[in-house]
């Protein structure tokens, strides 16, 4: 990718690649998120946005062996003040053009991650005030409080080359030079249809038993996948849905493999837009909702409850043996009449092929809130019209998934805390002021209880009805070492190609 004959020379052999059987060390992987295009702040989706860390490099990452946030493109990352945090660089790990990751990149692409017109993820860069470069490889930053999260944060921000970007613009640097210093570069993309990677042989990461490409490809609906799978097509399938388990367990060359995922799927109510703004109407709603009967009946049985925003096995929870938003059809009726409810129309907007069995689940929410008399409907506009929206703060009643949630500070802050973002609107001081406490607590342990204290005040509250997190479904194939793994992520170092 030195020069445009040689980028444009992949575009016909990668378009190739991502519609025929893989082979020679190839391995396709089958999505349902979208690929928004080439800017890599512009995917804050947990799937692709960690896919573009695997090019870039992202300042740290989660060691799942570990159970923690570790050094990635950084070598270290401590705390350095109550408000300061030094983050020195590797120096064996250059760009794909051999320039080496400097602080002045650092500050470059956190910059561009609060400003660049395209970005979405700001939520990265919130508490972060300035960037300050000690040397060519060592960077301090400032925060605007203190925050023990900030390792959770600075593996969201992937690292761009100032110096590229200066020489070509954000459009062909992105596009045409975009030299990362992670494990894999990127060949192809085409929005919405696929991205393909290959494999930087001499990266410390990885080795040749992992795959030599990487051949991303969008694929919404949940046949296509099983269909791809069974033809040779792809070897890792997204999102097996659990009626079609059983068919992918029956191939005579790939298995399905289960892992609790760490999404967090809600319905989300905007309290500033009426009737939301009553407590008693959100919590009528989350009352109306049969967990059990959609789990058991729409997803087999392939979902762990939700009792709040996390399970067993995330950071933060805390086991509750009181069921605070569990099924009452007749409370519910009675919250209504209490709120005043004079039959408003509502909408439940969903989106399609995005979520397992998100249609059929929020059909059946629909009937379930319609039973205990609430005037609704269901709108499933296409998923990159309702993730702009939810974004925008522009959706008022919507059934999502929030990923990435191995630590939950994060996106406990960006939907539940005053200002965090656009998504929710929601405001509460009691869950700011433990928000904040919990994020500035060094200790663990501390830390971990005012998480489970926040986490209770927004359940308390009926700032979201918590549904589930999927047991989620993957179709492997028997040629590939592969585990999925809690965070819903592919990493290629994390493949083994067998014989």
């Amino acid at each position: 990718m030195k020069k445009r004959s040689f980028y444009a020379a992949f575009v016909a052999s990668s378009m190739l690649a991502a519609s025929a059987q893989a082979n020679d060390g190839d391995v396709t992987i089958a999505i349902t998120e979208g690929i928004t295009g080439y800017n890599p702040y512009a995917n804050s989706a947990v799937l692709v946005g960690m896919t573009w860390c695997q090019v870039y490099g992202c300042l740290t990452r989660w060691d799942f062996d570990e159970g923690r946030f570790v050094p990635f493109l950084a070598e270290e990352v401590r705390p350095d003040g109550e408000k300061s945090w030094l983050v020195r660089l590797r120096d064996d790990w250059p760009r794909h053009n051999g320039d080496a990751v400097t602080a002045e990149d650092v500050v470059h692409s956190i910059e561009r991650t609060r400003s660049d017109p395209d970005s979405v993820s700001q939520a990265s860069v919130h508490y972060i005030e300035s960037v300050e470069i000690v040397d060519d490889r060592t960077v301090r930053i400032l925060t605007t409080e203190p925050i023990a999260t900030l390792p959770n944060y600075l593996a969201t921000i992937q690292i761009t080359s100032k110096a590229v970007h200066e020489r070509y613009g954000a459009r062909d640097a992105d596009r045409l030079h975009p030299y990362g210093a992670g494990p894999y570069r990127l060949v192809d993309l085409q929005a919405d249809s696929h991205m393909v990677l290959e494999r930087v042989d001499d990266h410390p990461l990885v080795g040749p038993d992992n795959p030599r490409r990487m051949i991303f490809r969008v694929m919404i609906e949940p046949e296509q996948r099983v269909t791809a799978l069974a033809n040779g097509e792809i070897q890792i399938a997204q999102s097996i849905p659990p009626q079609l388990r059983e068919r992918v367990d029956g191939l005579p060359n790939a298995s399905a493999k289960t892992v609790v995922s760490a999404e967090m799927m809600f319905l989300a109510m905007q309290p500033t837009a009426a009737p939301f703004d009553d407590a008693r109407l959100r919590k009528a709603i989350c009352h109306a909702i049969n967990r059990d009967a959609i789990i058991a009946a729409l997803l087999g049985g392939n979902a762990t409850k939700l009792n709040g925003p996390v399970v067993e096995g995330q950071f933060g929870f805390r086991e509750n043996p009181q069921e605070m938003q569990g099924f009452d059809p007749d409370l519910a009726r009675s919250l209504l009449e209490e709120a005043g409810y004079d039959g408003a129309p509502l909408q439940l907007q969903t989106p399609v092929g995005r979520y397992t069995s998100d249609r059929q689940i929020s059909e059946a929410v629909v009937s379930m809130l319609q039973d205990v008399g609430l005037n609704i409907s269901l709108h499933t506009p296409e998923w990159p019209v309702l993730w702009s929206g939810v974004q925008a703060g522009n959706v008022e009643f919507y059934y999502m998934g929030r990923g990435n949630m191995l630590d939950p500070s994060p996106a406990l802050a960006q939907y539940f805390e005053t200002g965090g973002s656009p998504r929710l609107k929601y405001s509460n001081t009691q869950v700011d002021e433990l928000l904040k406490r919990e994020r500035t607590e060094f200790d663990l342990d501390t830390r971990r209880g005012l998480l489970a204290d926040a986490m209770d005040a927004i359940v308390a509250d009926d700032a979201a009805c918590f549904l589930w997190n999927h047991n989620l479904i993957w179709g492997v194939a028997d040629n590939i070492d592969y585990t999925p793994t809690k965070g819903d992520r592919v990493n290629g170092w994390e493949i083994g190609m067998r014989p």
